[in-house]
């Protein structure tokens, strides 16, 4: 096993139904600009708008995607975003038409944890350590 300090993950994709109606949940509850991708050839009818990102920083980065061979739904993957404190974006996320599955709760040592739905169906966590 590598000792090395670099985080395993490296991209996250979000399946979504309606690209604008995402980007605008996402932008609206984290408070980003999300960033238009030029796909590569060969992947069909994909459309991708990706999520901001620094190449140098500790963190990694993922895009929302639309295309008619992945749907997004309850059951797949959970992905969390890093926040400074999870009650705000977790305050955002009505408003911007999603819904809160579960508040604001501590994890033990390693912060504190928030469950919500955006407007596609998809179940995504927010993290933070206080």
């Amino acid at each position: 096993m590598s000792t090395q300090s670099k985080n395993p993950f490296t991209w996250v994709e979000i399946y979504v139904e309606d690209l604008s109606r995402a980007q605008q949940f996402y932008e609206s509850m984290l408070q980003v600009s999300m960033l238009p991708m030029q796909t590569p050839g060969g992947f069909g009818d994909l459309e991708m708008l990706s999520f901001p990102w620094t190449q140098e920083g500790p963190n990694i980065s993922g895009a929302l995607c639309k295309t008619a061979d992945m749907k997004p739904g309850v059951g797949g993957t959970l992905v969390y975003f890093a926040c400074e404190d999870c009650a705000v974006e977790e305050s955002r996320v009505t408003e911007a038409g999603g819904r809160v599955l579960q508040s604001k709760f501590p994890i033990s040592e390693f912060g504190f944890c928030s469950v919500i739905m955006d407007t596609e169906g998809n179940t995504v966590g927010l993290h933070s350590m206080k």
